[in-house]
């Protein structure tokens, strides 16, 4: 990506002492990580002499974090969003590597657009950034984009982000074509007849508020489609931000059968509930929308069996202007680059859901996997992508602090404990906490 231009020849760095865990080798435990360049040398190496020495003792150490699906908008929304101020975002949230969604404008739909995507992150000099192609010519879903002109631009897999790919034959096609290359095609399972005009998970709450439902069958009927479908073709599938728990059996039983399909889910779908809406704050409306309790309680479980083997943030920013207006008018979607870890610690870990271990799996190695990047681990030889993370300090989250354009987080004001305190790309330290 050529993020390690410009750097003095041969510069090691030793992170001492930390608590190192690494999901590809299954290590936890602590000891010392040896860096040379942009490159792993080893764990306990032996080497005590290095040019830079970070004590990482009572901290984690892991490879660098990746999130599958980020909306960076640019071009086109830049009051939004830019490759700059995300990735930014990104460092401070822990991640060293992004894939960042197609439904920019124009739509990141042919060989050209997907190679800018690395032009503006080279510049932005962050965390590295990988596109994900468009499905179809401009998002729109009717007809299919050159698949195999974006696979040689660097698409590491096809998406038309947050608009559902409802059109069955293109569906069919995209996971054919997609498989030719080895490339998955995420969708976002929802089907748009049942959650047009939608605000909110439709039950007891959406009632109350007197606001529009959005049936949970809406998610599971496009899921059990699109499983019939990647059975059929052989192609891999990935439903993204599963919120449901007819979802969750369903892709249970289909991975058991055999069938290439994965999800993720979101911190915000584990964190909030639906009743969180009665404050009428337009930063609690998210698609797929908050679920009831029951949901929640099914995601977890889906988590711990690895039914869900990615946690995303789906981050989604969108200018002040955008979030101030009523709530059947403004877009779906929050921040979530910079809260991902808090929010997963004090949801999964503190409860005792998942080990650390487990958790940094769904951020490293199952990511990179579906991705098919070589990312996400600390053999020696790999790049020097790395996150040290503090597990025990306490904060409290202050949007006004994101290094984010936007500001559209629920999680303001919320205590939480745990953040990314050293962010490594390519051997180069990109990221401290002040």
């Amino acid at each position: 990506e050529g993020t390690g231009r410009g750097r003095c020849p041969m510069s090691t760095t030793l992170i001492q002492g930390g608590r190192i865990i690494d999901p590809s080798q299954d290590i936890d435990r602590t000891g010392n990580l040896l860096l040379r360049d942009d490159r792993v040398v080893g764990i306990d190496t032996g080497t005590s002499v290095a040019d830079n020495v970070i004590d990482a003792a009572g901290k984690i150490v892991c490879p660098g974090l990746i999130d599958i699906h980020a909306a960076l908008r640019e071009p086109g929304n830049e009051e939004d969003e830019t490759t700059e101020t995300g990735t930014a975002a990104a460092l401070a949230g822990g991640f060293t590597s992004i894939a960042c969604f197609s439904d920019t404008s124009p739509s990141l739909d042919n060989r050209g657009a997907a190679e800018f995507v690395f032009l503006l992150a080279d510049r932005a000099r962050n965390c590295n950034v990988f596109p994900l192609g468009a499905v179809t010519k401009r998002n729109e879903g009717e007809e299919l984009a050159e698949i195999g002109q974006l696979v040689e631009g660097g698409a590491v897999a096809l998406t038309d982000g947050k608009r559902p790919i409802a059109n069955t034959e293109i569906m069919w096609r995209a996971l054919e074509y997609a498989r030719m290359f080895d490339r998955a095609v995420f969708n976002s399972p929802q089907v748009p007849e049942l959650v047009k005009d939608g605000v909110m998970h439709e039950g007891y709450n959406s009632t109350v508020l007197g606001l529009t439902g959005i049936p949970a069958a809406a998610e599971s009927i496009m899921v059990s489609r699109d499983i019939a479908l990647a059975a059929r073709t052989q192609g891999r599938l990935h439903l993204m931000c599963v919120s449901t728990t007819v979802s969750v059996d369903l892709i249970r039983r289909a991975r058991q059968r055999g069938v290439q399909v994965t999800c993720d889910v979101t911190p915000h779908h584990l964190a909030l509930r639906d009743s969180d809406l009665q404050s009428f704050e337009s930063c609690f409306k998210v698609d797929p929308p908050l679920r009831p309790d029951e949901h929640v309680q099914s995601l977890i479980e889906g988590l711990k069996d690895d039914t869900i083997g990615i946690i995303s943030s789906d981050h989604q920013p969108y200018a002040t202007e955008k979030k101030d207006r009523e709530l059947d008018l403004v877009p779906f979607g929050i921040v979530g680059l910079e809260t991902l870890l808090p929010i997963c610690i004090q949801t999964l870990i503190e409860p005792g859901h998942l080990t650390w271990l487990q958790l940094v799996r769904k951020l490293t190695t199952g990511p990179a996997a579906l991705l098919g990047i070589q990312k996400g681990t600390l053999t020696p030889g790999a790049d020097a992508d790395v996150t040290i993370i503090d597990p025990e300090i306490a904060w409290t989250i202050d949007p006004a602090n994101f290094r984010s354009k936007s500001r559209n987080t629920p999680f303001g004001g919320r205590p939480v404990k745990g953040r990314a305190e050293t962010v490594i790309v390519s051997g180069e330290t990109r990221y401290s906490v002040e």
